[in-house]
């Protein structure tokens, strides 16, 4: 039995990393729709609905209270600053100067800093394999930053934007076990919210805020319901469920729904190198997931405390 519940739970873990890591990636083609919008402003408020939306569920679900550390709360802010103020800012700035292709792919080399910083952290060598399959990852990137549309500044702050990725995960880990995946979710979408606004009024001032047009609008609600509560609560519900080191490797998803959101919305126009490193990120992907030995990471065997 323990087998049988031990599998359904890695597959849970499978297909809920790969649905977030896909709507994720969708991101970068729906941002060029915001452009016109104030930044800060725009995702203070995607937050705000929502951490309120996550929030629902959590009263829905009639989840116990839980009392905050003071380490707990300062994780917490740590992972809305890091994780998702930051991490957002730098998804959107950096398609002003970038195909949307180029973002999402470079986002996807986070495998490459799990599969090293992991185990390390553990106290053992990376497996052998799952490096293989970051340097194809790499290799995938590589191809795309080559030969892609982009310009320094667009790098540069994509690489902003994968070490916000990286935090997203690394800062939720010691959360998880105690909150459970919806709270972790609420609490850090909540908590970016004041930065956001502060952030807002310091750049923006009275303008951080508009009535958006039709599109903008739009483009805020899928980024509040479809990109920051779906797609959070099954990252953080497979997250514990497969460790950071397998689990990074389901970001080689984040350039396919980038690619598929782009084409679907005429927000850029990926060509074959695009597709090329895209399509390397999704070999190293199946490199990775192939069977290990105990060395795989004990971090998805962290006891949950609320199975959601």
């Amino acid at each position: 039995m323990t087998f049988i519940r031990d599998k359904a739970d890695r597959r849970r873990g499978m297909i809920g990393a790969a649905t977030a890591m896909f709507c994720v990636g969708t991101l970068t083609g729906v941002s060029p729709a915001l452009h016109g919008y104030p930044v800060y402003g725009g995702q203070a408020v995607r937050y705000a609905v929502g951490a309120v939306l996550l929030f629902a569920v959590v009263k829905a679900r009639r989840l116990p209270p839980v009392r905050l550390t003071r380490r707990e709360i300062l994780l917490v802010a740590a992972l809305a600053l890091v994780g998702l103020a930051a991490f957002n800012v730098f998804v959107v700035e950096s398609t002003r100067y970038a195909d949307p292709a180029m973002v999402g792919t470079i986002v996807a080399t986070v495998p490459i800093v799990f599969a090293v910083a992991t185990p390390l952290m553990e106290g053992r060598r990376p497996t052998p394999h799952v490096v293989v399959a970051a340097v194809v990852v790499a290799t995938g990137a590589a191809v795309t930053i080559g030969l892609g549309g982009a310009t320094l500044v667009g790098v540069l702050l994509a690489l902003g934007a994968l070490g916000g990725e990286v935090g997203f995960s690394l800062l939720a880990i010691p959360l998880l076990p105690k909150l459970g995946a919806v709270r972790v979710a609420a609490y850090s979408a909540a908590a970016s919210v004041p930065l956001l606004l502060i952030a807002g009024a310091v750049v923006d001032g009275p303008r951080m805020l508009r009535t958006p047009t039709s599109s903008e609008a739009g483009a805020l609600a899928y980024l509040a319901v479809v990109v920051t509560a779906f797609a959070f609560f099954c990252w953080y519900d497979a997250l514990p469920r497969l460790g950071a080191e397998r689990a990074g490797l389901f970001s080689g998803f984040l350039p396919l729904g980038t690619i598929v959101a782009a084409v679907v919305l005429g927000t850029g126009h990926p060509g074959w190198p695009e597709f090329a490193g895209a399509a390397l990120v999704v070999v190293g992907l199946l490199i990775g997931l192939q069977p290990t030995g105990p060395s795989i990471s004990t971090a998805g065997r962290q006891p949950v405390e609320q199975r959601e």
